[in-house]
């Protein structure tokens, strides 16, 4: 894992983030805001942490994906209320307040499409470093 800014995963978290909010600030019940809020946040998690690291799709999405059940199972098992912290409102945003498989559901739908985006968008970055190397050296060997 190397350290390293990506302007586009950081731009495409905030328009995403900005999404979130918006969703929480204007629907209040449905499918969009509970199940595509749900698929929605794990996505931009993944552009978050793709926006400072650098490091394999299939880690990051696997991390993304453990955090997202751990975060979903300690509502079943309500973690906030054993640790006295329902009250605190930042807490109980980032942590939910109810289990459902169907969260679950959602959260893997999400990582597996930001997964299946980002290993499509490295095999074109790679092809075209490659490319762009092979043309140097043709143009070195050509001189």
């Amino acid at each position: 894992m190397k350290l390293k800014f990506n302007p586009y995963y950081f731009t495409a978290t905030l328009l995403l983030f900005a999404t979130e909010v918006c969703l929480a600030l204007f629907l209040k019940t449905g499918f969009i805001r509970h199940s595509f809020g749900d698929y929605l946040v794990v996505v931009v998690l993944y552009c978050f942490f793709r926006s400072f690291m650098q490091l394999r799709p299939m880690y990051l999405a696997i991390f993304v994906l453990i955090l997202a059940f751990t975060v979903e199972v300690s509502q079943l098992f309500k973690l906030l209320d054993l640790l006295q912290l329902r009250q605190n409102k930042f807490a109980a945003i980032v942590s939910g307040s109810t289990f459902s498989a169907l969260d679950l559901i959602a959260y893997t739908l999400g990582v597996l499409s930001i997964y299946s985006i980002d290993r499509s968008y490295c095999k074109k970055q790679l092809h075209y470093k490659t490319d762009k190397t092979l043309a140097a050296k043709l143009r070195k060997n050509q001189l």
